[in-house]
Protein backbone atom coordinates (compact mmCIF):
# COMPACT_ATOMS: atom_id res chain seq x y z
CA UNK A 1 0.00 0.00 0.00
CA UNK A 2 2.93 2.40 0.46
CA UNK A 3 4.09 2.30 -3.17
CA UNK A 4 1.13 3.71 -5.12
CA UNK A 5 0.36 6.68 -7.30
CA UNK A 6 -2.00 9.24 -5.86
CA UNK A 7 -2.49 11.62 -2.97
CA UNK A 8 -3.30 11.44 0.73
CA UNK A 9 -4.68 14.27 2.86
CA UNK A 10 -2.37 14.75 5.86
CA UNK A 11 -3.11 17.42 8.47
CA UNK A 12 -4.78 19.73 5.98
CA UNK A 13 -2.31 19.25 3.12
CA UNK A 14 -2.53 17.04 0.04
CA UNK A 15 0.63 14.91 0.05
CA UNK A 16 2.02 12.60 -2.62
CA UNK A 17 1.06 9.03 -1.65
CA UNK A 18 4.67 7.83 -1.38
CA UNK A 19 5.66 10.82 0.76
CA UNK A 20 3.03 10.25 3.47
CA UNK A 21 5.31 9.05 6.28
CA UNK A 22 5.23 8.86 10.09
CA UNK A 23 8.11 8.69 12.57
CA UNK A 24 8.88 5.29 14.21
CA UNK A 25 8.37 6.83 17.66
CA UNK A 26 4.80 7.83 16.91
CA UNK A 27 2.62 7.37 20.00
CA UNK A 28 -0.14 5.69 17.99
CA UNK A 29 2.23 2.92 16.89
CA UNK A 30 3.32 2.10 20.43
CA UNK A 31 0.17 2.65 22.47
CA UNK A 32 -2.69 2.28 19.95
CA UNK A 33 -3.77 5.90 20.43
CA UNK A 34 -5.50 5.78 17.07
CA UNK A 35 -9.07 5.87 15.76
CA UNK A 36 -10.33 5.34 12.24
CA UNK A 37 -13.30 5.01 9.92
CA UNK A 38 -14.05 2.90 6.86
CA UNK A 39 -16.36 4.46 4.27
CA UNK A 40 -17.45 3.76 0.71
CA UNK A 41 -18.33 6.13 -2.09
CA UNK A 42 -20.77 5.08 -4.79
CA UNK A 43 -21.00 7.12 -7.98
CA UNK A 44 -19.17 10.00 -6.36
CA UNK A 45 -21.19 10.13 -3.12
CA UNK A 46 -19.90 8.84 0.21
CA UNK A 47 -22.58 6.80 1.94
CA UNK A 48 -23.49 8.06 5.44
CA UNK A 49 -20.43 10.31 5.31
CA UNK A 50 -21.37 12.71 8.11
CA UNK A 51 -22.29 9.83 10.42
CA UNK A 52 -18.80 8.43 9.90
CA UNK A 53 -17.18 11.81 10.53
CA UNK A 54 -19.14 12.23 13.74
CA UNK A 55 -18.14 8.77 14.94
CA UNK A 56 -14.48 9.53 14.21
CA UNK A 57 -14.67 12.62 16.43
CA UNK A 58 -16.56 10.71 19.11
CA UNK A 59 -14.06 7.84 19.07
CA UNK A 60 -11.18 10.25 19.55
CA UNK A 61 -12.87 11.85 22.55
CA UNK A 62 -13.36 8.40 24.11
CA UNK A 63 -9.61 7.87 23.73
CA UNK A 64 -9.10 11.27 25.37
CA UNK A 65 -7.88 13.37 22.46
CA UNK A 66 -9.53 15.90 20.18
CA UNK A 67 -9.31 15.90 16.40
CA UNK A 68 -8.58 19.51 15.33
CA UNK A 69 -11.10 19.49 12.46
CA UNK A 70 -14.85 19.94 12.34
CA UNK A 71 -17.26 17.59 10.61
CA UNK A 72 -17.60 20.07 7.72
CA UNK A 73 -13.82 20.26 7.34
CA UNK A 74 -13.53 16.48 7.31
CA UNK A 75 -16.34 16.24 4.77
CA UNK A 76 -14.63 18.71 2.46
CA UNK A 77 -11.32 16.91 2.80
CA UNK A 78 -12.79 13.50 1.94
CA UNK A 79 -14.19 14.78 -1.33
CA UNK A 80 -10.94 16.60 -2.09
CA UNK A 81 -9.08 13.31 -1.71
CA UNK A 82 -11.50 11.58 -4.06
CA UNK A 83 -11.09 14.35 -6.62
CA UNK A 84 -7.30 14.38 -6.34
CA UNK A 85 -7.22 10.63 -6.98
CA UNK A 86 -9.91 10.75 -9.69
CA UNK A 87 -12.16 8.35 -7.76
CA UNK A 88 -15.94 7.98 -7.73
CA UNK A 89 -16.38 4.41 -6.49
CA UNK A 90 -13.90 3.81 -3.73
CA UNK A 91 -13.09 3.06 -0.12
CA UNK A 92 -12.19 6.01 2.14
CA UNK A 93 -10.09 5.67 5.29
CA UNK A 94 -10.06 8.72 7.61
CA UNK A 95 -8.01 8.20 10.76
CA UNK A 96 -6.38 10.14 13.55
CA UNK A 97 -3.55 9.27 15.90
CA UNK A 98 -1.25 10.84 18.46
CA UNK A 99 2.09 11.92 17.03
CA UNK A 100 5.74 11.51 17.88
CA UNK A 101 6.23 11.18 21.64
CA UNK A 102 7.21 8.47 24.09
CA UNK A 103 5.62 7.74 27.45
CA UNK A 104 2.19 6.25 28.01
CA UNK A 105 0.41 9.53 28.75
CA UNK A 106 -0.92 11.16 25.61
CA UNK A 107 -1.79 14.57 27.07
CA UNK A 108 -0.37 17.36 24.94
CA UNK A 109 0.87 15.08 22.18
CA UNK A 110 0.10 16.46 18.69
CA UNK A 111 -2.83 14.87 16.87
CA UNK A 112 -2.37 13.77 13.26
CA UNK A 113 -5.39 13.48 10.96
CA UNK A 114 -5.14 11.61 7.67
CA UNK A 115 -7.60 10.72 4.90
CA UNK A 116 -6.81 8.25 2.13
CA UNK A 117 -8.94 6.70 -0.61
CA UNK A 118 -8.50 3.91 -3.13
CA UNK A 119 -10.44 1.53 -5.32
CA UNK A 120 -11.38 -1.58 -3.36
CA UNK A 121 -13.67 -4.29 -4.61
CA UNK A 122 -15.71 -6.80 -2.63
CA UNK A 123 -14.12 -7.46 0.79
CA UNK A 124 -14.93 -11.19 0.67
CA UNK A 125 -14.81 -11.65 -3.11
CA UNK A 126 -17.42 -11.34 -5.81
CA UNK A 127 -19.57 -14.50 -5.50
CA UNK A 128 -21.88 -13.26 -2.77
CA UNK A 129 -24.53 -15.97 -2.84
CA UNK A 130 -21.93 -18.69 -2.33
CA UNK A 131 -21.80 -17.59 1.30
CA UNK A 132 -18.97 -17.45 3.82
CA UNK A 133 -17.55 -20.19 6.02
CA UNK A 134 -16.71 -19.19 9.62
CA UNK A 135 -14.90 -20.84 12.49
CA UNK A 136 -15.28 -19.75 16.12
CA UNK A 137 -12.64 -17.30 17.32
CA UNK A 138 -10.49 -18.13 20.32
CA UNK A 139 -10.60 -14.54 21.54
CA UNK A 140 -13.78 -12.85 22.73
CA UNK A 141 -15.07 -9.29 22.64
CA UNK A 142 -14.18 -7.79 26.01
CA UNK A 143 -16.30 -6.47 28.84
CA UNK A 144 -16.98 -2.76 28.11
CA UNK A 145 -15.60 -2.04 31.57
CA UNK A 146 -12.20 -3.20 30.31
CA UNK A 147 -12.12 -1.65 26.83
CA UNK A 148 -13.76 1.35 25.08
CA UNK A 149 -16.13 -0.74 22.95
CA UNK A 150 -18.07 2.28 21.62
CA UNK A 151 -14.96 3.66 19.92
CA UNK A 152 -13.70 2.53 16.53
CA UNK A 153 -10.21 2.35 17.95
CA UNK A 154 -7.20 0.57 16.49
CA UNK A 155 -6.34 -1.35 19.66
CA UNK A 156 -9.67 -3.14 19.72
CA UNK A 157 -8.84 -4.81 16.40
CA UNK A 158 -5.76 -6.71 17.59
CA UNK A 159 -7.81 -9.79 18.56
CA UNK A 160 -9.73 -9.46 15.30
CA UNK A 161 -6.51 -9.59 13.27
CA UNK A 162 -5.32 -12.66 15.18
CA UNK A 163 -8.67 -14.38 14.70
CA UNK A 164 -8.91 -13.49 11.00
CA UNK A 165 -5.39 -14.75 10.35
CA UNK A 166 -6.07 -18.06 12.09
CA UNK A 167 -9.37 -18.51 10.25
CA UNK A 168 -7.92 -17.96 6.78
CA UNK A 169 -4.87 -20.13 7.52
CA UNK A 170 -7.28 -22.98 8.29
CA UNK A 171 -9.32 -22.47 5.12
CA UNK A 172 -12.18 -20.40 6.57
CA UNK A 173 -13.27 -16.99 5.35
CA UNK A 174 -13.57 -15.38 8.78
CA UNK A 175 -14.31 -15.98 12.46
CA UNK A 176 -17.44 -15.63 14.53
CA UNK A 177 -16.53 -13.91 17.79
CA UNK A 178 -18.34 -14.48 21.04
CA UNK A 179 -18.43 -11.87 23.78
CA UNK A 180 -17.02 -12.09 27.30
CA UNK A 181 -20.25 -13.77 28.49
CA UNK A 182 -20.30 -16.37 25.73
CA UNK A 183 -23.02 -14.72 23.64
CA UNK A 184 -22.61 -14.32 19.88
CA UNK A 185 -21.22 -10.86 19.11
CA UNK A 186 -19.93 -10.31 15.55
CA UNK A 187 -17.39 -11.35 12.93
CA UNK A 188 -13.88 -9.90 13.01
CA UNK A 189 -14.85 -6.77 11.07
CA UNK A 190 -18.59 -7.08 10.44
CA UNK A 191 -21.84 -7.33 12.38
CA UNK A 192 -23.99 -10.44 12.02
CA UNK A 193 -27.69 -11.14 11.43
CA UNK A 194 -29.81 -14.30 11.56
CA UNK A 195 -33.15 -15.06 9.93
CA UNK A 196 -34.67 -17.48 12.45
CA UNK A 197 -37.42 -20.07 12.03
CA UNK A 198 -39.81 -17.63 13.75
CA UNK A 199 -39.69 -15.50 10.60
CA UNK A 200 -37.88 -12.63 12.30
CA UNK A 201 -34.43 -11.14 11.76
CA UNK A 202 -32.32 -11.47 14.92
CA UNK A 203 -29.04 -9.70 15.63
CA UNK A 204 -26.82 -9.50 18.73
CA UNK A 205 -27.29 -6.56 21.05
CA UNK A 206 -24.26 -4.25 20.62
CA UNK A 207 -23.48 -3.69 24.29
CA UNK A 208 -19.80 -4.70 24.07
CA UNK A 209 -18.94 -4.21 20.41
CA UNK A 210 -19.35 -1.51 17.79
CA UNK A 211 -22.87 -0.70 16.66
CA UNK A 212 -21.92 -0.46 13.01
CA UNK A 213 -23.33 2.23 10.74
CA UNK A 214 -24.06 -0.43 8.11
CA UNK A 215 -25.70 -2.52 10.84
CA UNK A 216 -27.99 0.38 11.74
CA UNK A 217 -28.76 0.96 8.05
CA UNK A 218 -29.71 -2.68 7.46
CA UNK A 219 -32.00 -2.71 10.51
CA UNK A 220 -33.79 0.36 9.14
CA UNK A 221 -34.07 -1.21 5.67
CA UNK A 222 -35.41 -4.48 7.05
CA UNK A 223 -38.09 -2.70 9.06
CA UNK A 224 -38.99 -0.60 6.02
CA UNK A 225 -39.82 -3.73 3.99
CA UNK A 226 -41.85 -5.25 6.81
CA UNK A 227 -39.30 -7.55 8.46
CA UNK A 228 -39.44 -7.76 12.25
CA UNK A 229 -35.99 -7.13 13.76
CA UNK A 230 -35.04 -8.41 17.21
CA UNK A 231 -31.89 -7.12 18.95
CA UNK A 232 -30.98 -9.42 21.82
CA UNK A 233 -28.35 -11.67 23.36
CA UNK A 234 -28.04 -14.82 21.25
CA UNK A 235 -26.64 -18.15 22.44
CA UNK A 236 -24.40 -20.16 20.12
CA UNK A 237 -26.70 -23.20 20.31
CA UNK A 238 -29.53 -21.09 18.86
CA UNK A 239 -27.83 -21.29 15.47
CA UNK A 240 -29.70 -24.57 14.96
CA UNK A 241 -32.81 -22.41 14.52
CA UNK A 242 -31.27 -20.20 11.82
CA UNK A 243 -32.65 -20.32 8.27
CA UNK A 244 -30.32 -17.76 6.66
CA UNK A 245 -27.41 -15.68 7.95
CA UNK A 246 -25.48 -12.65 6.73
CA UNK A 247 -22.90 -10.14 7.91
CA UNK A 248 -22.79 -6.38 7.35
CA UNK A 249 -20.09 -3.73 7.23
CA UNK A 250 -18.86 -0.87 5.07
CA UNK A 251 -16.19 -3.08 3.50
CA UNK A 252 -18.28 -6.28 3.49
CA UNK A 253 -21.56 -4.53 2.60
CA UNK A 254 -24.17 -7.34 2.98
CA UNK A 255 -22.64 -10.81 2.67
CA UNK A 256 -24.35 -14.18 3.30
CA UNK A 257 -22.87 -16.89 5.53
CA UNK A 258 -23.30 -20.57 4.68
CA UNK A 259 -21.59 -22.30 7.60
CA UNK A 260 -20.30 -21.67 11.12
CA UNK A 261 -17.94 -23.98 12.98
CA UNK A 262 -18.51 -26.89 10.53
CA UNK A 263 -21.65 -27.56 12.57
CA UNK A 264 -24.27 -24.97 11.71
CA UNK A 265 -25.14 -24.80 8.02
CA UNK A 266 -27.41 -22.38 6.18
CA UNK A 267 -28.40 -21.94 2.56
CA UNK A 268 -28.17 -18.32 1.37
CA UNK A 269 -31.47 -17.65 -0.34
CA UNK A 270 -34.21 -15.16 -1.02
CA UNK A 271 -34.01 -13.44 2.38
CA UNK A 272 -30.31 -12.69 2.06
CA UNK A 273 -30.77 -11.71 -1.54
CA UNK A 274 -33.53 -9.29 -0.55
CA UNK A 275 -31.32 -7.53 2.01
CA UNK A 276 -28.45 -7.35 -0.49
CA UNK A 277 -30.74 -5.69 -3.01
CA UNK A 278 -32.22 -3.29 -0.46
CA UNK A 279 -28.76 -2.22 0.65
CA UNK A 280 -27.50 -1.85 -2.93
CA UNK A 281 -30.46 0.41 -3.68
CA UNK A 282 -29.86 2.47 -0.54
CA UNK A 283 -26.20 3.16 -1.35
CA UNK A 284 -26.91 3.87 -5.01
CA UNK A 285 -25.38 0.79 -6.62
CA UNK A 286 -28.66 -0.06 -8.38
Amino acid sequence: MDNRDGYIWVNGEMVNWRDAKVHPLTHGLHYASSVFEGERAYNGKIFKSKEHSQRLLDSAKILDFDIPYSIDELEKAKYEVMKANNLKNCYIRPFAFLGCEMGLQGTGVPVNTVISAWEWGAYFGGDKMKGLNFNIAEYRRPDPKTAPSKAKAAGLYMICTISKNKATSEGYDDSLMLDYRGYISEATAANIFFFMKDGKLHTPKPDCFLNGITRQTVIQLAKKVGIDVVERHIELDELKNVVECFVTGTAAEVMPVRQIDNKYKFTPGKLCEKMINEYDKAVGKI
